[in-house]
């Protein structure tokens, strides 16, 4: 099934960019971390390295149509979705270095950058063409968008200190957490294989397909982890009875 031109550049401009705010958060966080000047260096090099490699394996097995489903074969989609969130959550566990560098980052950052998430309307417009079930599109792309239109609000009402902005914080982490699930499941669901339950009569064909693939597995799982480390953030904070950085929080880039 062919997709719109503006397709590709929509998607693929919007993981780019995704990425690149990753890269440029990284580099502002680091110099709080308190390293020396020479691990900074080492650090971000490293850490750009796995973030861009990550990128580029997935736009390739994208590309070449790894994760593309079909009625008679096992789904290989979750492989491109679950292996990054594991290895990230197992990294945020073990690394001290990731560690020092999640207390580096302003929680108003962490809740901001997911502006991003806007970019589920993609699924409504392709809802609207008819070319993706709304079973999938409509929860996907309502969720999505909701959830990127609160990120900025979120993230300056804790910014200002507003009363109870931790529970604002973790409230808006559940609502986006919940929506990945959901806009996982019922893409799961959705898509031909033979677990399909839903949308029997017109398959999500194109979220297994390049470009549309790269949503569920880079931007997916780049939210899952961002919400993860936003969580420990407020959870650190909790347990230190004062919120973590809150100098720096008036300061998020």
């Amino acid at each position: 099934m062919n997709t719109p031109t503006y397709v590709l550049t929509i998607v693929l401009g919007g993981n780019l960019a995704i990425l690149a705010a990753l890269l440029f958060g990284l580099r502002h966080a680091l110099p709080r971390t308190g390293w020396p000047a020479e691990k900074r260096a080492a650090v971000l090099q490293k850490t750009s390295f796995v973030l861009v490699t990550w990128f580029g394996l997935a736009l390739a097995l994208s590309w070449l149509e790894l994760f593309r489903g079909a009625a008679d074969r096992i789904p290989t989609i979750e492989i491109g979705i679950l292996v990054p969130i594991i290895v990230g959550a197992i990294a945020m566990w073990r690394s001290e270095t990731l560690s020092r560098i999640i207390d580096a980052v302003p929680q108003p950052w962490l809740v901001g950058v997911q502006v991003y998430r806007t970019l589920g309307v993609i699924f409504l417009i392709l809802l609207g063409l008819g070319t993706l079930p709304g079973d999938f599109a409509l929860p996907a792309g309502l969720g999505d968008v909701a959830v990127g239109v609160l990120a900025p609000f979120i993230a300056l009402m804790y910014a200002r200190g507003a009363r109870g902005r931790e529970h604002l914080v973790g409230g808006w982490n559940a609502l986006g957490i919940l929506d990945l699930v959901v806009a996982v499941g019922t893409g799961f669901m959705t898509s031909p294989s033979p677990f399909q339950l839903l949308s029997l009569a017109s398959p999500n064909e194109l979220i297994g397909a390049f470009p549309l693939v790269m949503i569920p597995v880079f931007a997916v799982p780049v939210s899952v982890l961002l919400h993860l480390m936003s969580l420990i953030k407020l959870r650190r904070a909790s347990v230190r009875g004062t919120p973590s950085h809150a100098s720096l929080a008036a300061r998020a880039f």
